[in-house]
């Protein structure tokens, strides 16, 4: 038996079992919460805070939705994905920040998922009581941390994707940037948005939400002038996640946007990627 197998062997018969049962190692650098709003509705959160906190230092605030295999209340199935990119200790010293990921209990973080309310023409949908929550726990984050009001962001994959947009669109004051991961939106919506810096992703295979969502949400922000970026990734279906949180200027991107002074720009805003 080579080394390099018997060594791989080892390892893995020292991973605890939990490990072994759940997959991926549960990310312990976010500390367990659990938030109650005022209607006594609870949310589960982890959240990862920065190192070390200077006086007088504000930091910002990452919300990040996940899809909807991630739902429960066990406050760990919605560290699956995307958790380790503002945890590595290479982003974290870089990217100081509080990053939260709450989980949705319910069916869907919105009011509901139809593909009509995504046209053009759609009335806006209700806000869900689980938003309502979820934007009492911002506003609880903010009260309590020293947390920067200009670099408030938002990032959510497939049924997190969805809300990420309609959020925005519903507290486009609140939120400074947003990153919506394989999502949709009626794009007539998106004209609430104009302040708010986007970078979409999505795979161009997308079976579940089309890449057809996405390049109307594109086109719409575009058209009014909005800072915005979208990057497509060729022969990727739904799950584009992994490829977006590999992004070379993802966090730069993200990170670097702030109300209060002029956005960071790229190159192009339009990128086709080949993967």
């Amino acid at each position: 038996m080579k080394v390099s197998t018997i060594l791989y062997l080892t390892i893995f018969a020292l991973l605890p079992q939990s490990a072994l049962a759940h997959g991926p190692q549960v990310n312990e650098e976010f500390a367990k919460h659990v938030f109650v709003d005022s209607l006594d509705n609870s949310m589960p959160y982890r959240m990862l805070s920065p190192s070390e906190i200077e006086s007088g230092k504000k930091y910002p605030l990452v919300l990040f939705l996940h899809g909807s295999g991630e739902r429960g209340d066990d406050n760990e199935k919605q560290l699956s994905h995307g958790a380790s990119v503002f945890s590595n200790p290479v982003n974290s010293d870089k990217y100081p920040a509080f990053v939260v990921f709450p989980q949705c209990k319910e069916k869907y973080w919105t009011d509901k998922i139809d593909e009509r309310s995504f046209m053009p023409g759609s009335p806006v949908p209700p806000e869900s009581r689980t938003e309502e929550t979820l934007m009492e726990l911002v506003e609880n984050l903010i009260a309590n941390n020293p947390i920067d009001g200009d670099r408030i962001y938002i990032v959510g994959i497939s049924m997190g994707g969805i809300a990420t947009y309609d959020l925005v669109c519903r507290y486009p004051d609140i939120f400074t940037a947003a990153v919506p991961i394989c999502g949709a939106v009626n794009p007539e919506r998106l004209s609430d948005a104009k302040n708010v810096g986007f970078m979409i992703f999505h795979g161009e295979e997308d079976d579940e939400v089309p890449s057809y969502c996405s390049r109307e949400a594109y086109k719409a922000l575009n058209s009014i002038g909005a800072n915005v970026e979208y990057i497509e990734f060729a022969g990727i279906g739904h799950d584009c996640w992994s490829s977006a949180f590999n992004y070379p200027t993802l966090l730069s991107w993200l990170f670097s946007q702030c109300k209060t002074s002029e956005p960071h720009s790229m190159d192009t805003n339009l990128t086709y990627l080949n993967e």
